[in-house]
């Protein structure tokens, strides 16, 4: 198995790939696929009170 998803996001090669904000650019996984192909590779700020652990979470207990 494989610790992260650069194969995945190299076989896909999306046009624009998101990452939290306390990454630079080239510490992105996959970021040199998705550059080398014309995409974009973005980092967003860090919103407080907002993560995805948190939508899952709301989500997993709305639904069971």
């Amino acid at each position: 198995a494989e610790d992260t998803p650069k194969d995945l996001i190299c076989q896909v090669l999306p046009d624009i790939l998101v990452k939290g904000g306390d990454y630079q650019v080239d510490q992105v996984v996959g970021h040199e696929c998705v550059l080398a192909h014309g995409g974009q590779v973005l980092t967003l700020d860090y919103l407080e009170g907002c993560s995805t652990t948190e939508i899952i979470a709301n989500g997993l207990d709305s639904h069971f």
